[in-house]
């Protein structure tokens, strides 16, 4: 091979790189920006808006950001590698509670809000050579679960049954039915609260069911935590299932645990989030946290060197004051109220218009989504002769609805309801 073929071959490596599809999601919001007309709505968007339709700063959240810049020791230096350590200290209080043993039983880091955070926890595992094991989530899950675990080397990515289409209730006994067959030792991907996409939780009883199935068959639980206190508005409801899982039912195998404040704090884009490893009750000592702390170390240095500070400060100043964690609190209760809300006046005026199909469901799922059991092609009708975004799925953002548009959001889906119900074929589910 000549010396000019070699630069021939440099020249040209990235001539036939593979385009890859845009992320469904945000390819939603790049259609609705386009649009022109005055009555789009935006059911796509996993973020909370108020009731005209904008993104909410938390009063909490501006307090937070006075007292910071008006502190004389404000700056814009860089953290330590494993981040703010009041963030981390309180982050790890407020979803394990606060009589939890932090000190001997927790390794975190901070991450780069709950995406980050998971991405952390599969590098984590590479490193330890877990993902060539089985990893599960569920049917069907966020996304971008799969790309965060495939990216690390996760080739075994399956999915245990989880949504109904024809209950739209928990499919209790084919998860557990998977638990019990999977490869002991497999890992599987919780929702702790506010299942993203369905908005359906399992309750106490089902989590002490599937917990104990899991601690059956000795899996690894990763808790992927992106809504706490945004479903019920309050945060020792939503973190029920962890707390149950290293207190009592999984309180002798280490559980991971993936922490978002985007959600709860309105943190989307300043990234907040962190990363716990949660010890056994026994069999660990600190040099065992010290070496797991430093693989969770050299993760961040390599990637990010530091993780951001900003958003770091605002949550750990809204932790770290009792003032400002009861205004979150309140906070917290006004979105969740709001969204509670507009489930219930989707579905009243779905009644009133009597809408063929059950449309309960909504009502009785939590949290910013809803899975709302519209087909594909209702969807789309939804967008194209209603201006009415929301994911392929029928996964709708509940949060985006607002006394000024939830009564033409009823309209529209009664409409596809009955356009495409005509000969039968698409609603007989509903």
């Amino acid at each position: 091979m000549t010396a000019q073929s070699d630069n021939m071959n440099t020249k040209f490596l990235f001539k036939n790189v593979k385009k890859l599809p845009s992320d469904a999601l945000f390819a939603i919001k790049a259609r609705l920006a386009v649009d022109t007309r005055s009555a789009k709505v935006d059911l796509g968007i996993g973020a909370y808006r108020d009731n005209n339709g904008k993104p909410w700063i938390l009063p909490s959240v501006k307090r937070a950001e006075e007292i910071i810049k008006a502190d004389p020791e404000y700056n814009h230096e860089y953290l330590n590698i494993s981040g703010l350590e009041v963030l981390r200290k309180n982050a790890a209080r407020i979803i394990f509670g606060d009589s939890f043993d932090l000190a001997n039983r927790v390794v975190n880091i901070q991450s780069l809000s709950g995406t980050g955070a998971l991405h952390v926890g599969a590098k984590l595992m590479q490193v330890l050579n877990l993902n060539e094991r089985d990893i599960y989530f569920s049917d069907p899950t966020w996304g971008n679960h799969y790309q965060i675990f495939q990216k690390s080397g996760f080739s075994n990515t399956k999915t245990y049954p989880y949504w109904d289409a024809a209950s739209k209730k928990l499919n209790l006994t084919g998860f557990l039915n998977t638990i019990k067959s999977a490869v002991t030792g497999s890992i599987f991907v919780l929702h702790p609260c506010a299942h993203n996409p369905t908005g359906l939780d399992p309750t106490e009883e089902q989590w002490k069911v599937i917990l104990e199935a899991i601690k059956e068959k000795q899996h690894l639980v990763l808790f992927d935590s992106a809504y706490q206190g945004f479903a019920t508005g309050s945060l020792s409801k939503d973190a029920y299932s962890i707390r149950l899982a290293i207190t009592d039912i999984l309180k002798d195998v280490p559980v991971l645990v993936c922490q978002s404040f985007a959600k709860n704090v309105g943190m989307y884009g300043e990234r907040v989030g962190c990363f716990h490893v949660v010890l056994p009750e026994t069999g660990y000592n600190a040099e065992d946290k010290d070496a797991i702390q430093s693989q969770l170390n050299a993760i961040t240095r390599s990637e990010l060197s530091t993780p951001p500070a900003y958003g770091a400060k605002i949550v750990a100043t809204i932790l770290s004051s009792d003032e400002l964690y009861k205004a979150w609190s309140d906070d917290m209760i006004t979105m969740s109220s709001r969204i509670y809300e507009m489930r219930h006046k989707l579905v009243a005026k779905l009644v009133e218009l009597k809408t063929p199909g059950t449309w309960d469901h909504i009502t009785t799922q939590v949290g910013m989504f809803s899975y709302t059991g519209l087909t594909e092609e209702q969807v789309a009708r939804m967008e194209k002769e209603h201006a009415v975004y929301l994911a392929s799925s029928g996964r709708a953002s509940i949060a985006g609805l607002n006394d000024g548009n939830v009564e033409h959001v009823a309209y529209a889906i009664d409409e596809v309801v009955r356009h495409f119900g005509k000969d039968g074929s698409l609603y007989s589910a509903l």
